[in-house]
């Protein structure tokens, strides 16, 4: 099985309801008018509130539609909280687990993401799980051992089957919202990493189909070097995918 490409637009806490209707028509129009359609899984994970009517608008269109986090229970008495079954309600396929902005406002830790991704896989939605370090970590060279952490324990009680339906994002927390931008050696150098701790528990051939995204401040400017490394297989926009303009450029340069 040939990886996939997946370009993925997370929204953030961003546009209400009427703002992600008009981008996402936006989006729509320039990507119909791509070649790229069928080379790259492009995907839109919006505010939770926008999921239900988004759903609709994207039937016959080839975009896709995930959410940018979930609990781990399937239901009960957690309020404020999204469970895995309201997400599929919503026409969700695709569900971001422990961005950074997760495990550093809300305090998720590796284990529950685990939970996490559990919940996802049982319920039929494909997990992208982040990981990445801080500034700190990478100054006093801990990135191998944290990103190391972050996969094993996020992400290695999943069966060789399991593991096939999920995607890997790595998120250099230092080059989020901040404008800078691991270089793309620095960003193939994890990626690489990843791809062997992947193949040292499930095999060679599981760890050659898994995808591997890069988030951190992508812009059209920089996509285009960041998307030729090898072990690099699409990204996870920020503020870029908030621009219809620039968010297409970033799924070319992708092809």
């Amino acid at each position: 099985m040939t990886r996939k490409t997946i370009v993925a637009a997370n929204w953030k806490m961003n546009t209400t309801l009427a703002q992600g209707i008009e981008l996402f028509h936006k989006i729509n129009v320039l990507f119909k008018g791509n070649s790229f359609e069928n080379r790259v899984i492009v995907l839109l994970c919006p505010p939770f509130t926008h999921l239900a009517v988004l759903k609709k608008l994207l039937i016959g269109t080839p975009l896709n539609l995930g959410a940018q986090n979930m609990h781990f229970e399937e239901k009960g008495a957690f309020t404020g909280e999204i469970s895995a079954s309201m997400l599929l309600d919503t026409g969700c396929s695709y569900v971001i687990i422990g961005h950074s902005e997760r495990r550093q406002y809300f305090k998720e830790d590796n284990q529950i993401l685990a939970k996490k991704i559990r919940t996802a896989l049982k319920n039929n939605l494909s997990p992208i799980y982040c990981c990445g370090e801080t500034l700190e970590e990478r100054e006093q060279n801990l990135h191998f051992d944290v990103i190391r952490n972050q996969i094993k324990e996020g992400l290695f009680k999943c069966t060789e089957e399991e593991i096939g339906q999920i995607a890997v994002a790595y998120e250099p927390v230092w080059a989020i919202g901040t404008g800078k931008t691991a270089t793309p050696d620095q960003a193939q150098e994890i990626h690489h990493f990843i791809r062997g701790l992947i193949a040292e528990k499930y095999g060679n051939e599981r760890a050659t189909e898994i995808s591997i995204i890069y988030g951190g401040s992508i812009k059209a400017t920089n996509a285009v070097e960041i998307f030729k490394q090898e072990d690099i297989d699409g990204g996870l926009v920020g503020g870029a995918s908030l621009d219809a303009n620039e968010f297409i450029s970033i799924i070319n340069a992708a092809q």
